[in-house]
């Protein structure tokens, strides 16, 4: 547990003007706890930083101090073209609901386009 961790913990509590107490009592443990995370005597269970990283509406890269942005690190995600057209209607399959009246043509619409974004 680093100072930029248990800082990080510290600012979010007090920058949502809510003492110890009443952080532990959201999060269902007890103030002491909080305390200990905030001084870093101990270190959170992995199930209290999910519950800061969404009651806090942060990142846990954030949390960990890997990134200043409290959204967290943005990856560029790239992924790669689908060239085979089985591949392509496999993976159409996979996004419609069979119980949909307009399923099979919402399917043909999409490997169409997918068909035409590949030439």
């Amino acid at each position: 547990m680093t100072a930029v961790f248990s800082e990080r913990l510290r600012t979010l509590r007090e920058g949502n003007k809510l003492s110890q107490a009443k952080l532990a009592k959201l999060a269902g443990t007890i103030q002491t706890n909080i305390n200990r995370y905030e001084k870093q005597v101990n270190a959170p269970p992995h199930e209290l930083l999910l519950w800061y990283a969404d009651f806090f509406d942060v990142s846990m890269d954030y949390i960990y101090g890997r990134t200043d942005k409290p959204q967290g690190i943005n990856y560029t995600f790239n992924p790669k073209t689908i060239t085979d057209n089985t591949e392509m209607q496999r993976f159409v399959e996979m996004c419609f609901d069979p119980r949909s009246s307009i399923n099979e043509k919402l399917k043909q619409t999409l490997v169409q386009l997918l068909e035409e974004e590949t030439k």
